[in-house]
């Protein structure tokens, strides 16, 4: 597996790529406003097959610097190899050599596998945003859960 970066203000996505975000965030709009802001990190395969994604924004904020995983998606196909681990960790270890102090993510309080694989990586909950989710235009169901709240979790960098 190999990782490729870029830019998302140089680039225009692919339609796999956008069908990858959309499985992550079902909110065409939100990942639109989020999206100018990132670094794109794909993962590929030997073949250069995209396999995997992330959105990362490396933005100082408020009084501490700090980055936010936007967006991290794997291709159902390939899901439970490791590559969303993979992914995470690369993100982690981009915003550590850019001098952050924390990286950050955010999930649904029904998204169960997403919740226990960034706790495995070093996350914890700091927050939770309540109906968050009460506003998309379509309800979120996974697990047999309504999707209602937003859960905050951050790593420190300095700890992994």
């Amino acid at each position: 597996m190999k990782l490729e970066l870029a830019n998302t203000a140089d680039i225009t996505l692919t339609e796999p790529e956008w069908a990858l975000l959309l499985l992550a965030d079902p909110s065409r709009e939100a990942v639109q406003a989020y999206l100018r802001d990132c670094l794109l990190l794909r993962a590929l395969d030997t073949e250069d097959r995209l396999l995997g994604l992330a959105l990362l924004q490396l933005t100082p904020a408020s009084t501490h610097i700090q980055a936010e995983v936007k967006n991290l998606a794997v291709h159902p196909d390939h899901q439970g190899q490791g590559i969303g681990k993979w992914l995470l960790q690369q993100c982690q270890t981009l915003s550590r050599e850019k001098g952050l102090d924390s990286l950050w993510i955010a999930t649904g309080n029904s998204s169960l596998a997403q919740l226990g694989l960034y706790q495995k990586c070093g996350f914890r909950i700091k927050g939770i945003v309540p109906d968050f989710f009460a506003a998309y235009p379509e309800p979120i169901v996974e697990n047999g859960i309504l999707c209602l709240d937003l859960l905050l979790l951050a790593c420190p960098l300095a700890e992994i």
